[in-house]
Order: C-alpha cells, then structure tokens, then sequence
C-alpha cells in the first residue's frame, strides 16, 4: 500500500495557532514540559448509537513524516511574527513524543479518549489539526456507510460519491472511510490503487446518448465488456426502452458469445415501482440472474423507503450523501489537554464549561469495554491509569449521569481500548488490511453491539461509566476549580 505522504509534505496542515503557541512554548523554555491531550467526541452524527473510528492510519503516516522543509521555514519566516532560533528549530523537528488510540474500526462513543497523545508540549501542539482532520472526516464518513449497509439488508453497497465529495483528497479518504464501514466497492480508482479496495462501475448516460440509439450503445458496451456488462437503462424510457433493448443485447449480442447480462442500472424515477417491472421484464426473459443496481442520491432513509416498498435492487450505488455525510457533515471530535508533567510533577487538567457535555475527563486514564457472559458489550469503563481492575468479584463503579446510585458489574469481563500505536516518533503497531479493518467493524456489530444501539431512531444510549476513585478525582478538580473563580 502506497501513500500520499511519499509524494507531499502536510506538515504545514495546521492552523496558526499551533505554531503560534509553539513559539511562544519555545521561548519560555517550555519545550521539556511533557503533556497529556486526548480526543474525544461529545455527539453521535444523525443521533445515532455509535460511531466508528477512522483514520488512524493516516495519522500515524502523517506523524512519521512529520517535518518542515526549508520552503515552510521561509514561509514561516515571511510571516514575520516568528523568532528566528525557533524556526532555525524547526529545520530539525522530528515528533518524539507517544500516541495510544483504540484499533481502527473500533465501535466509539461519546466522550470517551479515542486516541491520546503523550509528548513533549511543542509537539503535541503542532499536530492537532492534522489529526482531526483525518479523524473526523474518515471517522463521520464510516459511521454514515455503516448506516447505510444496514439499511440495504445484506444488499451490496458501493461508493459512488468522487464528484460531490468536497476535493480530491476527501474522495479517496471518504473512499477508504466508507471501504471500513461496509461498503463492498467503490468508483474512485486513485483509493482503489492506494487502499486496495476492489473498484466498480458501469457506464454514464453520455454514453448512450453519444450513440445513434440506444440499442447501438448498448451493443458496443457489450461487445466491450461481455463479462463484465451493466448497462443504464434509464437515459430515454427505463421500461419501453431501456429494458427492451438490455434484453436485445443480451439475446442477439452475448448469449452467441457465451456469455450473461450480469446486470442493469437505474438512476432516476421512481426506484422501488420501476425496479418491480424491471424485475419481471428480466425473468420474463429468461435473465433472472441479471442484477439490478440502484443510484440516484441514495441515503439509510431512502434505501430503507424503498426495501420496504418492495424494490427489487441487488445492490446500490450511493454517492453525494454517503461521500459528504449530507444529513450530518460534522464529527465533532476534539484535542484537549488533559495533564501537564513538569519537573517531575503530574497535574491532570479539567476544562469546565456551563455545558456539561463540554466538561473534559482530566488526567491519565485507561478506557475498558465491559462484556456480559454473552460477549455483548454493556458498557465502557473509565479508570485511573494506575488502577487494576477486577471483575472476578463484583466491582462498583459510578454512573456520572446518576452517581448517587449503587450499581455493580457482575460476571463481567473487560478489554483495554487503547494500545500504542505511535513510540518516541515511531510506528510500534502493525499495519491491518483494510480489509481486516472492515471485517473487525462488521464482528463488533455482528457479535458485540447490542441491537437496540443499531436503531436509527431513539437508539439505546451506551454507558459511559467510572471507576470511583476517576470519579473521585474528576470531582475534585471540579470543586477546586470553582474555588479559583
């Protein structure tokens, strides 16, 4: 698997405040002071029940790469508001610090550290944009395609969306993104080469209307690609012309040759009423192993409309509304600090805010996913980084909704979230298909999420839970930062 980093420097992804505050870090000697951030988002996209984790690839690529050119210090330097032994520093910059993150394709949700970072405070600073960036956009993206290969019932979904993604960049990833969330093609040939995504497509009504009629385009399509022939049936009149002439071509052009029509594609009218005739048209012909593709800006919604209208689709190509996230194009994941370590001493840190869900969790801390005897996941765990948790005897632990409550896990069993993924600078975890990534994504909702999680409307909310001596801690911090107002 190649990479876009091997062809381009996105060091300079940032906003200017990073690179403001490393300079001013730098001058007041604050470059040896270590420091915790974490990421963390506060809402599910389209009130869902999960999200999905992605992109952590590309951070990890991005960190290896990490470095400023001497173009990027001149840059810097044209600004004018840089001291010059700072930039002269930067010449040689190289992360060192360590990043811990759950696997990729992991089932997340709110609150809770997705990845966090633990380095020195310059380097932990400049590299927050270029991790959200790549978090949120990949991380909103397989969440949406999840939703949407849940809603196609086992049909095949593939990513149609390269000319309404938002840039180049956001195709390919959005591609990938949508790859771990389920979808089993897509149309973008650059993220098939780079991620090895099996890539898929058929043909633009440019095509039949280039032609002098439709038969003639249908015939040279099929004369083109006999193995391998979808053709789009919707350019003049889906079932006066369409279908006809696909059942044309499909007697008098491939069965001489030995060959099927493997299918036809619609993308416009009304999808589960025309897919019905199609349908019968096909076996009425004989062609019942011929698919039938639907397109035409499809979302969970739709789709889910037209299988329960009885639409007789094998397989939808979704576009524009899976590759933008249409119904909710923001994540939301955050970087905030959670410790300072100076000299020697740790003070974890906690931002307070009038909103609740904007209130961080402080310090070092470890994330566990609590299963029941049946291997479903009932919970998430927040501890202390030093605490040792046991659950062969009944363990206590605090609802932070509903803390004056006594509730216990019993019989349970837990698995750390998070490993290292980034040591001193360097990759110390494996590189994963992105196959197996898919195949993680799918085993966790198969296996370990329960279904009313799954819904699309009113889903279950997962728990979000506390040891009580990170309970303890958190509300300490909180009370003592009321004192200092």
């Amino acid at each position: 698997m190649s990479s876009q980093s091997d062809e381009r420097n996105l060091s300079m992804v940032m906003d200017l405040y990073e690179m403001t505050m490393a300079n001013g870090y730098f001058k007041y000697k604050d470059n040896k002071t270590t420091v915790i951030f974490d990421v963390f988002y506060r809402k599910n996209p389209d009130n869902g029940g999960y999200a999905i984790f992605a992109g952590l690839e590309q951070v990890i690529d991005y960190i290896e790469h990490l470095h400023f050119s001497d173009a990027d210090v001149e840059y810097l330097k044209s600004l004018h508001i840089y001291s010059e032994d700072f930039l002269e520093w930067l010449r040689d910059y190289k992360f060192t610090g360590d990043i811990y993150a759950f696997p990729e394709g992991t089932i997340m949700y709110p609150g809770e550290p997705i990845l966090t970072v633990h380095a020195p405070l310059l380097d932990a600073q400049l590299i927050e944009t270029a991790i959200l960036a790549q978090i949120n956009h990949q991380s909103l993206i397989a969440t949406k395609a999840s939703r949407i290969v849940r809603a196609a019932e086992g049909r095949g979904v593939s990513d149609f969306g390269a000319r309404r993604a938002h840039n180049m960049d956001a195709a390919v990833y959005g591609a990938r993104a949508a790859y771990i969330g389920g979808a089993g093609s897509t149309a973008t040939v650059l993220a098939g080469q780079l991620f090895d995504i099996p890539v898929s497509g058929t043909m633009a009504h440019s095509w039949v209307m280039y032609q002098q009629d439709e038969y003639t385009a249908f015939k040279e399509f099929a004369e083109t690609y006999p193995d391998n022939c979808i053709l789009l049936v919707d350019t003049y009149n889906t079932l006066k012309s369409g279908i006809p002439n696909a059942i044309r071509v499909a007697k008098e052009v491939l069965e001489p040759m030995g060959k099927r029509l493997k299918g036809v594609r619609i993308d416009s009218g009304d999808l589960a009423y025309l897919s019905q005739k199609m349908r019968k048209m096909l076996d009425d012909a004989g062609l019942t192993d011929a698919i039938i593709v639907g397109s035409n800006s499809l979302d969970e919604y739709t789709i889910a409309s037209i299988i329960d209208q009885g639409g007789c689709f094998d397989s939808f190509g979704v576009g524009e509304r899976l590759i933008t996230a249409e119904s909710n194009p923001v994540f939301g994941a955050v970087y905030k600090i959670s410790e300072v370590e100076h000299d020697g001493e740790r003070i974890p840190k906690i931002k307070v805010s009038e909103t609740v869900e904007k209130i961080t969790n402080p310090g070092r801390k470890k994330v566990f996913r609590i299963y029941d005897t049946e291997g479903k996941a009932v919970a998430d765990l927040i501890t202390k980084e030093d605490e040792t948790l046991d659950l062969s005897k009944p363990y206590r632990y605090v609802d932070p909704r509903k803390p004056w409550k006594n509730m216990e896990f019993e019989d349970c069993t837990a698995k750390e979230l998070q490993i290292p993924v980034i040591k001193d600078g360097k990759r110390c975890m494996e590189t994963r298909s992105l196959k197996e990534i898919q195949a993680y994504v799918k085993d966790q909702l198969d296996n370990e999420i329960w279904d009313s999680e799954k819904r699309f409307e009113n889903p279950h909310v997962h728990y979000l839970d506390m040891s009580p001596a990170y309970y303890e801690m958190k509300m300490d911090l909180l009370y003592k930062s009321q004192r200092q107002e």
